[in-house]
């Protein structure tokens, strides 16, 4: 089978809106070559090792388990990240987050004891691969981010992300939300991708989230429980100006934007993803604090 004959068929396989992006996606990874040697080599053929792998992989597609689970790999804010059925798989969507994050005037940062000069420090809880951390980091490699997630599975993954990417700057923690986070700890920033599905949604029973972990998709009757456990607690582990960025469903930005407001958050506002609907909210606080005394968080490597 050649490399054109190859994509042609799986296409004609996956019979669905991007049938022919996830025929590409698989026939790279088989072939460990770039999208552009399909195109540059159309003619060239498959080993029999090749075909069989692929022939199985299209049809697991087929079956509905996620390009991502099969290859093992996602692609987030231009950074290859390993994946696996622990975690959700990271969604371009949620790079708007990664850009509003890096678009805010953060708090002068505070001077620590044990760094030659002040660092901004960025809290990512519920971290699963670590994509959010880890883009951030990539962009701001003077920023220190600790990620934070309650799975075991998700914490080893998004620590070997951090280092197949050798983002230093980036430590990773198992803690439930803010459980294991010291509380004299002083963020400038903190992000989250927190569950926000409601428990009933008709939606949990199509297409790739099917194979990822309820734990990381569900939250309450409405969907807003983690959030509003976050929006609550956030004001305590952030300094005085920091931010609180969160991603929520296309239909919650107000619900999510009033939680806010009503726990004191100033600067209220929403941003929209690719498709224009509403994806994240986030707001600033600015009570004044007492300076808190901020201990050295461990590396990923050390963790």
């Amino acid at each position: 089978m050649r490399i054109d004959e190859a994509q042609r068929w799986a296409t004609e396989q996956l019979q669905q809106q991007e049938g022919a992006t996830d025929a590409v996606a698989l026939l790279t990874h088989v072939l460990q070559k770039p999208r552009s040697f399909l195109y540059t080599w159309p003619e060239q053929i498959l080993s029999a090792e090749q075909e069989v792998k692929f022939r199985q992989l299209v049809t697991q597609r087929r079956d509905g388990l996620p390009v991502a689970h099969l290859t093992g790999e996602k692609e987030f804010w231009s950074l290859p990240l390993q994946v696996n059925s622990s975690t959700l798989i990271p969604r371009p969507d949620t790079e708007c987050l990664v850009e509003w994050a890096l678009e805010l005037q953060l708090p002068e940062p505070l001077l620590h004891a044990s760094q030659p000069q002040p660092q901004h420090r960025v809290l990512d809880l519920g971290t699963g691969t670590g994509a959010i951390a880890l883009a951030l980091a990539s962009e701001r490699p003077d920023w220190l981010l600790l990620a934070v997630d309650q799975q075991a599975q998700a914490v080893a993954l998004a620590r070997a992300n951090a280092r197949s990417l050798e983002l230093a700057n980036v430590s990773v923690l198992q803690s439930d939300w803010f459980g294991a986070v010291p509380d004299d700890f002083g963020f400038d920033l903190i992000v989250s991708n927190p569950p926000y599905i409601a428990e009933d949604d008709e939606h949990l029973s199509q297409g790739d989230v099917r194979f990822e972990p309820n734990s990381a998709l569900t939250s309450g009757i409405d969907g807003l429980d983690d959030i509003r456990l976050i929006i609550d607690q956030a004001p305590q582990y952030l300094n005085d100006g920091g931010w609180l960025l969160l991603e929520h469903g296309y239909d919650q930005a107000q619900a999510v934007c009033d939680l806010l407001n009503q726990r004191g958050f100033s600067a209220v506002s929403w941003r929209s993803d690719l498709a224009g609907q509403p994806r994240v909210s986030g707001g600033q606080w600015l009570e004044q604090s007492q300076p808190k005394t901020i201990k050295t968080i461990a590396s990923h490597k050390e963790a």
